[in-house]
C-alpha cells in the first residue's frame, strides 16, 4: 500500500501549514512506514493510506515520487 507523508522538515520549529511537505512511501502499515522514516530528522504530522482513487489522482502530480526507504 502507498502512504502518504505530510511532514515538517525542521521538528524544532512549531509546524506551519506553508512548509509542509509530502512524500510517498510504500508500506505494509502506518507503523512500519515510522519505522522506515525513524532515522530522518523530520516531524511527521499526518500519515494517510491512499485508496485507489486518492492513488491515481496523486500520480498525477508532478511532486508524485515513491520514497525508496
Amino acid at each position: 500500500m502507498i502512504y502518504k507523508v505530510l511532514y515538517q522538515e525542521n521538528p524544532d520549529i512549531p509546524p506551519t501549514r506553508e512548509r509542509t511537505k509530502s512524500l510517498y512511501v510504500e508500506s505494509e502499515s502506518e507503523r512500519e512506514v515510522r519505522a522506515k522514516l525513524r532515522d530522518r530528522n523530520i516531524n511527521i504530522e499526518f500519515i494517510q493510506a491512499l485508496d485507489d482513487v486518492h492513488l491515481e489522482y496523486e500520480k498525477k502530480s508532478e511532486n508524485y515520487k515513491v520514497e525508496s526507504v
